[in-house]
């Protein structure tokens, strides 16, 4: 399985983490989250394993509400 290690900022919501986390044919490895200072707005660093395209969950985040940004990092 391929590892791929992306970064999403969204607005912070209490389901946000729910909704990224939400099966979608990909295992999260690791999660890492940061509330920016004196903002709604959160990073969260993911580190997850699949053999699917990795744009296809990059285009599945970027759809999700709240979500400003999703990069990807390595693959």
């Amino acid at each position: 399985m391929m590892q791929h290690q992306l970064s999403i900022r969204a607005q912070f919501r209490p389901e946000m983490l729910e909704c990224v986390l939400r099966h979608r044919g990909f295992q999260v490895c690791s999660m890492h989250m940061v509330s920016a200072l004196n903002t709604d707005n959160i990073t969260i660093e993911l580190t997850v394993t699949s053999q699917r395209l990795l744009s296809l969950l990059s285009s599945q985040l970027s759809k999700l509400m709240g979500v400003s940004c999703v990069e990807i990092r390595r693959c």
